[in-house]
């Protein structure tokens, strides 16, 4: 049996809290787009190393996404495991200054709390900008795609796993991966003694 929508973020919850798991949040929202892509003509690109700088990489943030027939960056998303500042957000409106185009969405995803202030700087860019940004909480923003797109969660758990073990050792060590297999062996087979 299937893990229930829930039971999938408790094992991503507990997976979020081990030391080193800074990775974790691109390889959550990329595996999203992984599961739900097709459905909603949207595709993540490939992702870039980890350790270069948005400068080396040319990169407006850690995920880009386009339309799936157009190479043009329409949302980008951008990960922090520490509360998301406007100082953040005045720093990726100078990224997009050298876009060659205006980006549809700016996502911030963070694991620590939202300051309404910046929630609400946050919104009022777009008069300014054109450009919709918002600053979501990574466990919210996936209990509700799990949610959403209820059929594709094992699909979701299975592209996170095949993005986790494919990270190097750099990104992800070894120890994270192997704890999520774990995690998820023993919440699978609980599950399946449970039903």
């Amino acid at each position: 049996m299937a893990l229930s929508a829930e039971a999938i973020v408790s094992l991503i919850g507990q997976h979020f809290a081990l030391p080193g798991s800074s990775r974790l949040p691109v390889l959550l929202v990329a595996a999203a787009y992984r599961a739900a892509g097709a459905r909603l003509g949207e595709r993540a690109m490939p992702l870039l190393a980890h350790n270069a700088a948005d400068v080396q990489t040319h990169a407006y943030g850690d995920l880009h996404v386009t339309l799936l027939n157009d190479e043009q960056i329409r949302t980008c998303y951008e990960m922090k495991m520490r509360r998301v500042t406007e100082h953040d957000l005045d720093h990726a409106m100078k990224k997009m200054a050298t876009a060659p185009y205006l980006l549809d969405n700016y996502i911030f995803i963070t694991t620590d709390a939202i300051d309404p202030h910046v929630q609400a700087y946050a919104r009022r860019l777009y008069a300014t900008t054109g450009v919709e940004f918002i600053v979501l909480d990574c466990i919210s923003f996936l209990r509700h795609f799990l949610h959403l797109f209820y059929r594709l969660r094992v699909p979701f758990l299975d592209a996170y796993q095949e993005l986790l073990l494919a990270e190097p050792e750099s990104s992800v060590h070894h120890a994270v991966k192997e704890a999520f297999l774990a995690a998820r062996l023993a919440a699978e087979s609980s599950s399946r003694d449970e039903a």
